[in-house]
């Protein structure tokens, strides 16, 4: 009888950890469609400036998070629940469309994204190239 209330018990101990869990992933943060661009746009910046990865995997990472963020900017020019907010999030998001929307501004220029994002930040290929290493 002894083991039986042991089972029991642990029976019941299972039960209310899969119920909290359950419960605890109900309540969860749901990020919305600009965070979720931020997100992918800053995966994308880190793939630019990632050293350890050779050019064809660069390309590669680049290309899917390309396909990646086209959708997602998509999401959020049609994202209805933005249009009334007026937060700094929204405003800047909208404000530096250039930086925001990647991909669309990419081939709107028709330049790659690492151009395009070079760009808004005035860098270039040519003064990359000619950059020298040295300490200030």
């Amino acid at each position: 009888m002894f083991t039986s209330i042991k089972t029991k018990l642990h029976v019941l101990a299972l039960t209310i950890a899969v119920a909290t869990a359950a419960f605890a992933g109900t309540n969860s943060a749901q990020a919305g469609t600009l965070e979720n661009l931020e997100r992918e746009r800053a995966i994308l910046v880190q793939t630019f400036m990632n050293p350890t990865l050779t050019p064809e995997q660069r390309q590669a990472s680049i290309a899917s998070t390309n396909r990646r963020l086209v959708d997602l900017e998509r999401m959020v020019l049609r994202d209805k629940s933005l249009r009334g907010k007026n937060t700094k999030v929204v405003r800047r998001a909208f404000k530096s469309y250039d930086v925001s929307f990647m991909a669309h501004a990419s081939a709107e220029k028709n330049l790659t994204l690492v151009d395009n994002w070079m760009e808004q930040f005035g860098l270039s290929t040519e003064t990359l190239m000619t950059a020298e290493v040295g300490r200030r």
